[in-house]
């Protein structure tokens, strides 16, 4: 294969530890949380207010709005204030500080990074492009979350990031969600809850509810069903589950790209929330949408998962449905293909195989389009992100885990009218962990988690052995030739 020239940009996406947040610091134990609230009770007023401005002065600066959050992880332990007095604004904002603590989200990594042109491309130069690129964020405990940058590339390729805020801001959860009920219904049975009483609190429920008509059903059938039984428990624990895992998420639009942050809200993504694939999807009328696919990790075991956002200010998260939902690595194509939307996968954690569906919320019946087949790759692979048109084919590019449990990114092109069909791939890596590339939290790693086309130019962010991430662009003529010799 002739060499393919490849232009390493300047600019490099470091971990920070001063990017931080305010999470609920709160034992378990309960005795623990009423000792602690006792000696707080104790203080008298101007203790408290010392003890207050101590903690305003030393973390007002860091975040943007102190006491909201104070007050929110007071209210999370106000039923265990054991007075019937009323307490001051001071002394509820001190107990919600001593259950509060800061978590940095980036200070193990910042890496896996995809990438996807910015909704507005208002004031863009000529020849230039806005884009968003979402980052895998690793912090204490190996929690991951997803953090934004924004920045332009210019007509001559070069690229700048916005600058990056100091400050970061997880969303307001949307408190009454809405779900759809079909969907809803087919994850039960997926799940091996498809009984009578599920039938109970569904059944009455129009085909789109929110959660507090979910709520008041749930409700009612506990009420109504006599007597309680395992099952009955079980199930409705089941539908309080799912409907925490399909949530809603709403960031303020005064925050910068870089100060948003999704953070793990359900259970099953209490571990992290890993690898997300962002892809801007084209659908039949012309409508745009920005779908992502993610790793959900409850410490136990992974769920792949799904995002919806127009505008990265709204993001709708949802289960999906399907016997293929299963493994890591799912990439949305970004439009239909024949009608049909299609998917990437690797349920068998070693070969790369393709999927067809009526919607994008439900998969099943995938198969095997590529195999192992250099030493390279010899161990398994899979893709680096949502797959991109051009006029040759579906580009694809891969990753490949060959001795050693090195990663390196190849690539591979499709048919553009039956996608099952493999028209070309790279014999030879695209790119491999040389040098200081090598070391990190996981060594010997190159790997993205999606790329795209600036004219004839494919721009691939990458992350360096689990720490940080680079960018580099590439031909994509050249990548072409090389495919297709």
């Amino acid at each position: 294969m002739t060499p393919i020239r490849l232009r390493r940009h300047e600019v490099t996406l470091l971990p920070e530890s001063a990017r931080v947040i305010i999470r609920p610091f709160i034992p378990s134990d309960i005795h623990r949380m009423t000792t602690i609230i006792g000696r707080a009770l104790a203080l008298t007023e101007d203790e408290v207010s010392r003890e207050l401005s101590a903690v305003r002065q030393e973390f007002d600066a860091r975040h943007f709005d102190v006491e909201s959050l104070l007050t929110a992880h007071y209210l999370k332990v106000r039923q265990h204030v054991f007075t019937q007095r009323p307490l001051s604004h001071e002394r509820q904002l001190l107990i919600g500080a001593l259950f509060s603590g800061e978590y940095a989200l980036e200070s193990a990594a910042l890496f896996n990074p995809s990438i996807v042109p910015h909704p507005d491309q208002s004031g863009v130069s000529t020849g230039g492009l806005r884009f968003i690129m979402s980052l895998r964020a690793t912090g204490e405990g190996h929690i991951s979350s997803i953090e934004f940058r924004s920045g332009c590339i210019a007509a001559d390729g070069g690229i700048v990031l916005d600058p990056i805020s100091r400050f970061v801001t997880v969303p307001e959860i949307v408190p009454n969600p809405r779900y759809r009920k079909k969907r809803f219904i087919i994850k039960l049975h997926e799940m091996g809850f498809g009984d009578t009483h599920a039938a109970a609190v569904m059944t009455p429920l129009a085909e789109n509810f929110t959660r507090s008509e979910l709520n008041q059903s749930v409700s009612s059938v506990r009420r109504q069903t006599q007597p309680t039984t395992g099952d009955l428990v079980r199930t409705l624990e089941c539908i309080q589950w799912l409907a925490d895992s399909n949530y809603e998420l709403r960031f303020s639009d005064k925050l910068t790209m870089s100060e948003r942050i999704i953070f793990p809200v359900s259970p099953n993504e209490a571990n992290g929330i890993e690898d997300a694939r962002f892809v801007r999807f084209t659908d039949d009328d012309g409508s745009v949408m920005y779908y992502a696919t993610y790793t959900a990790y409850n410490g136990r075991a992974i769920l792949p998962q799904f995002i919806e956002t127009e505008d990265f200010l709204h993001f709708r998260i949802l289960t999906l449905n399907g016997s293929a939902v299963q493994n890591k690595g799912m990439a949305l194509f970004p439009r239909r293909i024949g009608g049909r939307y299609a998917m990437l996968s690797r349920q068998d954690d070693e070969n790369l195989l393709l999927m067809f569906s009526d919607s994008p919320h439900h998969w099943s019946d995938p198969q095997v389009i590529l195999r192992p087949a250099e030493m390279w790759e010899c161990v398994k692979i899979g893709n680096c992100g949502s797959p991109i048109e051009t006029e040759a084919g579906w580009l694809v590019i891969t990753h490949g885990v060959g001795p050693m449990r090195k990663y390196c990114i190849g690539a591979a092109l499709l048919d553009l009218e039956d996608p099952t069909r493999v028209i070309g791939r790279l014999r030879e890596p695209l790119l491999a962990p040389e040098g200081v590339e090598r070391e990190g939290y996981v060594p010997n790693v190159v790997y993205s988690c999606g790329s795209m086309l600036h004219g004839r130019e494919l721009i691939l962010p990458y992350a360096v052995s689990d720490r940080a991430s680079a960018i580099m662009s590439l031909s994509l003529d050249d990548l072409l030739a090389a495919l297709r010799a």
